[in-house]
């Protein structure tokens, strides 16, 4: 049965249009003038592309300008404010912050979500339990994948570590951690381990998030993934000491993640908005070079981080703006290098949370119509999406701009 059909669709890489059928939440039929008695959406030869895959976003301090400030700018200033505010989290304040950044994603393309979520025994499991319910609502647009972890340390925070497993107990889909906040740095990354190995879940880590190249935790990462046989289960966000790599080192440092099957997820806008602090002059930019690890075969994803609080006081949840700016600040230009920008935003990200990213029959009807004839496209120009739908639902429409000419 016919639900709903999508005409001269430009799908990646070919030059004629076609119709797609969609039947019961499937891509049922993909072909040139198909015919039904089904609602239809035209895409005027645009192009159709899996949804956007957010891989690292935290919904649940989202959104709070108003009540915390980042005095000096730096991550331990970001840090502060945040715990500061935390203490008047509410479960419901958490879930309408939640919800206002989801409503923004669900218009710029994205329809799937790993959300980080701090545990400790100040917060409870109130912004677990606000996440929880926000998964639920909005299953209809976006999945939502949650990642929990302890923020604020693990061994120097008592209570913290009984909270992750009551979370993991109900409903948390992974494990995260925050090693250089805890006073046992390499104890917390092996607890998190086996915490990962009991409850057979993946890790991702916040790591190694200044530009100091003489001390790093991620060769303890990796030395652990390989000694629990969770290969290809972990990835690390942010790793800034990665933009000041020599190049040797970096090969090394690919090699190693390789071998670990550890991926790596970039921030953009928290990356550039929280590092060098300390320099008056040739500011470095904290970026770490995952285009350049994605060439080695390393699983690699560009990703928001955080939305309108002290970490990153800005945010639309466009993930073609982020990867656009990934792409500015890593001079990438060539059809090549943007089209791994978009696969940064997209096939890594859904592969990561277990999601297709093809456009093909049998698949789910999830999928975006962006005003663009290729993917390069979609991130020299910051496209924004005209049109969307989750399981064969339509889920939002951006209608073309009118300009009045007089």
């Amino acid at each position: 049965m016919l639900d709903y059909l999508v005409r001269n669709a430009c799908l990646p890489g070919e030059n004629t249009l076609v119709d797609i059928a969609v039947g019961h939440g499937k891509i049922i039929e993909i072909a040139t003038s198909l015919t039904g008695d089904a609602p239809v959406f035209d895409a005027d030869g645009q192009l159709i592309s899996c949804g956007f895959v957010e891989s690292h976003l935290h919904l649940d301090k989202a959104c709070i300008l108003d009540r915390a400030k980042n005095k000096t700018g730096t991550l331990q200033g970001a840090i502060s404010a945040v715990a500061n505010a935390k203490s008047g989290f509410t479960e419901d304040d958490i879930y309408a912050r939640g919800a206002r950044v989801i409503k923004k994603a669900i218009t710029e393309g994205t329809n799937a979500v790993r959300t980080h979520v701090e545990i400790d025994p100040g917060i409870g499991l109130a912004g677990f339990n606000a996440i929880k319910r926000l998964k639920a609502d909005y299953v209809w647009a976006m999945d939502i994948e949650i990642c929990v972890f302890p923020q604020e340390g693990l061994f120097n925070y008592p209570g913290t570590e009984e909270l992750l497993r009551a979370a993991l107990d109900n409903g948390a889909d992974l494990l995260g951690g925050c090693p250089y906040m805890d006073t046992d740095p390499e104890g917390q990354i092996l607890r998190l381990f086996e915490m990962a190995r009991d409850y057979d879940v993946d890790l991702d880590f916040h790591l190694d998030f200044d530009l100091d190249a003489s001390w790093r935790h991620l060769d303890e990462v990796a030395k652990q993934a390989i000694a629990f046989g969770w290969q290809g289960r972990v990835m690390i966000g942010h790793v800034t000491k990665l933009s000041v790599l020599p190049k040797v080192q970096l090969d090394d440092t690919i090699a190693l993640m390789r071998d670990a099957g550890i991926g790596l997820t970039v921030l953009p806008a928290t990356d550039l908005f929280l590092t060098g602090r300390d320099h008056d002059h040739s500011v470095p930019h904290g970026v770490a070079p995952a285009h350049k690890l994605a060439a080695q075969g390393v699983c690699c994803t560009i990703a928001t981080n955080n939305v309108l609080n002290p970490f990153t006081p800005y945010g639309d949840c466009s993930l073609s703006r982020m990867a656009n700016l990934y792409a500015n600040v890593s001079q990438l230009s060539t059809e090549a290098e943007l089209e791994t920008c978009f696969a940064m935003v997209a096939d890594a990200p859904a592969k990561l949370l277990g999601r297709s990213s093809k456009i093909a029959v049998g698949e789910a009807a999830s999928f975006i119509v962006l005003p663009a004839k290729s993917r390069a496209q979609v991130i020299s120009e910051i496209s924004r999406p005209i049109w969307g739908m989750k399981d064969g639902r339509v889920t939002f429409t951006h209608p073309a701009a009118t300009i009045f000419h007089p």
